[in-house]
Formats: C-alpha cells, structure tokens, sequence
C-alpha cells in the first residue's frame, strides 16, 4: 500500500509500505478522506515541538470498515466511520481520574505516532465511531471541530457572554461556532481580513476584530466590551503575541482557554492574572463524548461544516497540497486528501 510521509522538514514523499495486520480488538479500515491539520503543517515545516522524523502525519479522517470482528458498538464492515486518534496510556495520573484527553504519555496519530494517511490502517475497535450517514469529505473534518469545542466547553460559557476567539483558521472558526452553539456573543480576531469576513459569513461570528497593531486591537477591545473586557477568550493561534492578547482582552474575573499550540515563549506581566483574577484553561484534544455529541450535531444539521473545506487534493498529490497550504495559509482553511 501506499502512504504519505513526511520524511524530514518541507520534504513529503509517497512510500510504499506493507499493509497493516489487523490484532483482535482492530478493525482494518480503508482510508477515504483526510485533513490535513494546522500540527501537521507545523510538522512539515519543522515547527512542532511533537513531532520526529520520518512521520506519516494525519489525525483528521473517514475510512471504511474492511475487516472486523463482532462486536457489541454497532460495528460491521462497509460502515463509513471516523476515530478518535489521541491514544492513552491507561495508567498515567491522568489516565486514572478519567483525564484520557490529557495523558502524560499521550500519542496522536500523525504527532507522537504515525499518522493516518496510508490507503488501509488498523484501529482498535474502542476508538471507532459510526458517521451516522455523514458524507466522508465532512466526516474528516469532525475530528478538529472536537479540538475546539472541547475547549470551549472548558471555559462553561453561559447563554449572553462576550466570547473572543483570537485565530480564524480552522481551530479558531469552530471554536467560535462552538461559542455560538452555547449561547454566546461572539468576536473573532485575526490579521487576514478576508478569513474574518469568511468566519463571519459562514461561522456565525458577530462581530470581527482586524489585529493590525497593539493599539488598534486595544480600542476595538474596549469598544466592543464597552471597556470591559471579554467574559471568556479563546486562543487559537499558538503564538505568544496572540496569547497575550487574550490576557490583555479578558474583563476582571473572566476565563482563557489555551488551544493553540507552538514553540514560543511569553514573557508577560504575570501579576495582571492575580489582579483580574483570570481563570486560564489549557485544552488539549478531546473526548469520546465530544465525537458523539458532533457527529449528532453534524447529522441533524444543526451545524454545517462544508464551508470549511477549500481544496481537494488525490493523496498521490500530497506534495503539492502541503506546500499548498504553506504559502497559502492566509487564504486556506481546510485541504483534505481523497484517498
């Protein structure tokens, strides 16, 4: 079979490799579609702070079921399904209070692993979830609606609160139509213009923010908030301007959330935290029961995620894609393989 490697920094190949044995408790699944995620970006460009080399990346997908054992989840062959691909160790500190999202010894597949992109994997069967008739373009893009409603979820936004998402790639849009669908007002912030009308048209922002420079984000801030900062904030970015942006943005007594991730350092006023007694969340990956509750969404047409996909690519042409969305990141939201 083939598969995609990312075999060192800016160089992505197509290698032939054996085809994976299905264990007991696997099931042999056929690759049809795959996102290809801002952390795989960062992998190509030698930018993760995960990642090692050579590395099949992808952790955002929808297959088939080939091959598969009966099972008490509803399971069978020929179901088209997507998984959850942040493996757990099962013993960690974490692992044992039920934290499985934010294990010590975490493996995602594509960062710590090796990815999915290859025509078959194997998948134990506790990780699978049926797309419940989900089209299998939009049914990979679930998994990273998943990221950022499980950190907005972190923040327990109430119906009426002032929401600030700082980021509208796709982490950020979602994070925002997650605010959305818990109530909230919502502002979205970036420095392309056009993803902001975009996240606005298609996302269900109401308002948007253009960060040009300090001074312009600090009076559309008070603007917008009447001088009273935002109720919660969400960084989706992974820079450390970004993120003191939302310190800066938050009101007294208001919430962060962390989901962006990157290898830079802030340095901040760290008593700004105490004086506004800011409640800062990281959020890392997402649970079992924020796939089910999206893919319920998804399937009932509660929320639409087709607006994010912007380009198809064959997976034969996955070179082209990845630099593809390296020099046109400002414009792309989301590029999924067709496998």
């Amino acid at each position: 079979m083939n598969s995609v490697c990312i075999e060192s920094v800016g160089k992505v190949v197509i290698k032939e490799q054996e085809m994976p044995v299905r264990k007991q408790g696997e099931a042999l699944l056929r690759l049809l579609y795959g996102g290809i995620c801002g952390s795989d970006l960062s992998s190509y460009k030698g930018k993760s702070p995960y990642v090692s080399y050579p590395r099949v990346p992808g952790h955002e997908f929808s297959a088939q079921i080939v091959e598969i054992d009966d099972n008490d989840m509803g399971l069978e062959a020929g179901m088209i399904v997507t998984c959850n691909p942040y493996f757990n160790c099962g013993q960690c500190y974490s692992c044992q209070r039920g934290m499985v999202n934010c294990c010590m010894t975490n493996e995602t597949m594509g960062v710590q692993r090796e990815g999915a992109f290859s025509e078959y994997i194997t998948m134990p069967l506790e990780r699978i979830y049926d797309g419940k008739g989900i089209p299998a373009d939009v049914l990979a893009m679930v998994e990273p609606f998943c990221i950022s409603f499980h950190g907005m979820k972190k923040a327990d936004i109430k119906p009426g609160e002032r929401v600030l998402v700082i980021g509208a790639g796709t982490i950020g849009v979602l994070a925002a139509l997650s605010a959305k669908r818990l109530g909230a007002e919502v502002t979205i912030c970036d420095v392309s213009k056009a993803k902001l009308d975009y996240a606005k048209e298609h996302f269900g922002a109401d308002h948007t923010l253009l960060n040009t420079d300090p001074e312009t984000f600090h009076s559309e801030v008070q603007r917008l908030t009447q001088g009273r900062g935002f109720d919660v904030v969400a960084e989706a970015v992974g820079l450390a301007s970004t993120f003191l942006n939302c310190v800066d943005a938050a009101a007294f007594g208001g919430r962060m959330v962390q989901i962006g991730v990157g290898k830079q350092k802030a340095e901040l006023d760290f008593t700004l935290i105490q004086k506004k007694e800011l409640r800062i969340f990281g959020s890392r990956n997402a649970l079992k029961e924020d796939f089910l509750q999206l893919i319920q969404w998804v399937n009932e047409g509660e929320v639409d995620l087709r607006p994010l996909l912007t380009k198809e690519y064959d997976y034969m042409d996955a070179e082209k894609a990845f630099r593809d969305l390296d020099e046109n990141n400002a414009s792309i939201l989301k590029i999924v393989l067709r496998f």
